[in-house]
């Protein structure tokens, strides 16, 4: 159903600024409320509510209720906007500051480990709403949404959430770690410092003592009067340092030159320099590198952001400054004890050098880069090193804020991003929402079309003469439970209609809001034939929560089964998408096969993933980032089609019918008014595979 067929003689409302009515004719108003941060419903008046399928589909029915438009099965995170990000190229930025387009680090599993990579910002979404400060053990503080995920040792995780209940979700508790490196407690930062005069001065300081040239000699004329000489000059290979330095020189009065000093050779880079040669500007620079008595805080982190840039390095994730000048090394090592941070002293080498190396790995690290800030960004790089924990990332508070305060989201192209030196995860969009001429991508997540008066037209059609009482199936094209029905509760006035009107139906659905009308579904079971079936298609809590972004878990959907048939109605399973090498090895499907019998399913149709239009774009896209090594596969299989190769079912349904005769799970599916679960050769029918909920 498009937009024109949304057309009904209804008022505009208050509708999205942005939006044109007139190409929007049936919509009443469009509504943001905090409880859905970033989400707007289009409220429309829909002049129909059964959906005929066209004669051309092969699914085992004819028509179908779709109460909503788009899917809220994929979650709005948000953290408050300064949070700091750890940009692609190793420097952090508040969260407020970052705009679509920039480049980020995220995180993809490479084989077995997660790996740091550079990825996208997509998209930014600002809300209001309740907040929560989660302190570690190390002393990183972040303040996010509840709804906010962060990968654990126990995989994804939202900040709070109930153990019960239809809202079920993993939750942080004190027996959870975070993974990243963490902040901790730095005294001061560069947001703080960096336009303090202490600052560029410590910076001058570091940098000239540490690479600078400064040549002060008395020369004899021939004539015997003495020739004073003075020179300043800093080569360097890295730009960004040298152009920092020279904009801190301008700052305190001291003109430079920038000309090439040597040119590159096919092992060297080339060099840059700048220089002075007035005796005035040395005596102002002599004065600038001065070492204070008692230096402040601000001139701690400029030293060592000017040391490491000039005689530092960051190799296997350890940050060593190397000089032979002991009172050098002695301000390096005061420096980083400024800051709070350990050091150790090696060496000295050969020719004397020594060494000051930071202690306490990837976390030390990350405190010593966010409160410095460093010029150079080849030294900062992370992106391609495997993501390890060595900080105390133990969660030791979770403290409710006790207000709504504004937030923000990004949305990246890994699905996850660095905030505060800890991973976080974001929404990203999946299925398709083209019907209604909207974005395939970001607007099936967050413009959901709403039709408010769904049940009331329903119950006109079905009362209608000519109305042959078939099947109608719900939860086709988006699902039936998701999260706003229990804002808008539209489901009891359609199983009320359809009941009322002697007309079967069958919900399919993955959301736990379904326990809500278990009592309605139960009383309508008396009067008409009503199937109930539940998507389970993933075990593995972290590939779940990255293919179906906060969906309730395969735990919550089990226990959904459970409570269906404690209600007395049957259950039947869809495991469905069954995806080529990641979910359909014979050991994961026998571990969830068994876990649907446990829970009291009386069947389970197994089918292999779809890739219609619009949700192939989304899903290649995941694969190629997630698992690039899978793509070739993929292509095999698929062979350009929405459907996998006959040759893959055969075999998918070979390795599936064992598995279901050993948990009794292959139980014919008895028929209900002439509705039947469409089979071909004992195979699910690939038109079948439309009963999938938009997983993408």
């Amino acid at each position: 159903m498009r937009w024109d067929g949304q057309k009904v003689d209804a008022g505009e409302g208050d509708a999205l600024p942005g939006l044109d009515l007139r190409t929007l004719p049936g919509l009443v108003r469009s509504v943001r409320t905090p409880d859905f941060a970033g989400v707007t419903f289009h409220e429309v008046l829909s002049r129909t509510a059964l959906n005929r399928v066209p004669d051309a589909s092969a699914v085992p029915f004819r028509w179908t209720v779709n109460p909503m438009r788009g899917c809220l099965h994929a979650c709005t995170y948000c953290l408050d906007p300064s949070t700091s990000i750890l940009m692609a190229d190793g420097r952090q930025r508040a969260l407020a500051d970052l705009r679509v387009g920039d480049q980020i680090v995220g995180t993809r599993l490479v084989g077995r480990y997660r790996r740091y990579v550079a990825t996208e910002v997509l998209g930014r979404i600002e809300s209001v709403k309740p907040a929560y400060r989660v302190r570690l053990a190390d002393g990183t503080e972040i303040i996010a949404s509840g709804e906010h995920r962060f990968l654990t040792e126990r995989g994804w995780k939202h900040v709070t959430g109930p153990l019960h209940g239809a809202l079920q979700r993993p939750y942080l508790t004190g027996n959870n770690s975070l993974v990243g490196f963490g902040r901790g407690i730095v005294d001061g930062a560069w947001d703080q410092w960096e336009s303090h005069d202490d600052y560029r001065r410590g910076y001058l300081a570091g940098m000239i003592r540490g690479d600078g040239m400064m040549l002060r000699r008395t020369y004899r004329r021939r004539s015997g009067a003495a020739n004073n000489v003075t020179m300043f000059r800093l080569a360097l290979a890295d730009v960004e340092a040298l152009d920092r330095t020279r904009h801190y020189l301008e700052h305190f009065g001291v003109a430079t030159h920038r000309r090439p000093f040597v040119a590159a050779t096919p092992t060297r880079r080339a060099l840059d320099a700048i220089f002075t040669s007035r005796a005035a500007d040395f005596e102002r620079i002599v004065e600038l590198m001065a070492v204070p008595d008692d230096p402040a805080s601000a001139w701690h982190a400029g030293f060592l952001s000017g040391a490491f840039d000039a005689e530092g390095s960051c190799s296997g994730g350890i940050v060593r400054i190397s000089n032979k000048d002991e009172v050098y090394l002695a301000a390096v090592e005061a420096a980083f004890a400024s800051l709070g941070l350990e050091t150790v002293r090696e060496g000295p080498n050969a020719i004397g050098v020594q060494t000051v190396r930071l202690r306490g790995g990837r976390p030390a690290v990350g405190r010593f880069f966010a409160a410095v800030q460093p010029a150079i960004t080849r030294k900062l790089q992370i992106v391609g090193r495997a993501v390890k924990s060595t900080a105390d990332l133990r969660v030791v508070e979770i403290e409710p804020l006790g207000a709504p305060v504004p937030l923000l989201d990004i949305t990246t192209g890994t699905g996850d991003f660095v905030a505060n030196g800890v991973i976080a995860h974001n929404c990203f969009a999946r299925g398709t929402h083209r019907y209604l001429d909207l974005d395939a991508g970001k607007d099936f997540d967050t413009q959901i079309v709403v039709k408010t008066n769904v049940a009331e037209v329903l119950r006109a059609e079905v009362a209608r003469r000519s109305w042959a009482r078939e099947h109608v199936a719900l939860g086709t094209n988006t699902d039936p439970y998701q999260r706003p029905e229990g804002r808008y509760t539209l489901m009891p006035g359609i199983i009320e209609a359809l009941a009322g009107s002697g007309t079967p139906l069958s919900v399919l659905t993955k959301g736990t809001l379904l326990r809500r009308d278990l009592p309605l579904l139960a009383a309508a079971s008396h009067d008409v034939p009503v199937s109930l079936a539940v998507s389970i298609a993933v075990l593995d809590e972290e590939l779940q929560q990255q293919l179906e972004p906060g969906t309730p878990t395969a735990r919550a959907r089990l226990s959904l089964v459970r409570a269906i048939r404690d209600a007395g109605l049957p259950v039947q399973v869809l495991v469905a998408p069954v995806l080529p090498w990641l979910t359909d090895s014979t050991d994961h499907l026998d571990r969830l096969l068994g876990a649907v019998a446990d829970a009291g399913a009386q069947r389970a149709t197994v089918m292999a993933l779809h890739l219609r239009p619009g949700a192939r774009e989304w899903f290649l896209a995941w694969l190629t980032r997630e698992r690039p090594e899978l793509v070739a596969g993929y292509g095999r299989v698929f062979r350009g089609g929405s459907y996998v190769h006959g040759e893959y079912r055969a075999w998918l349904d070979a390795r599936v019918r064992p598995l279901l005769a050993k948990h009794g799970l292959d139980r014919p599916q008895p028929d209900a008014e002439g509705v039947r679960w469409a089979r071909r050769d004992g195979d699910a029918h690939p038109a079948a595979a439309q009963l999938q909920p938009a997983l993408f």
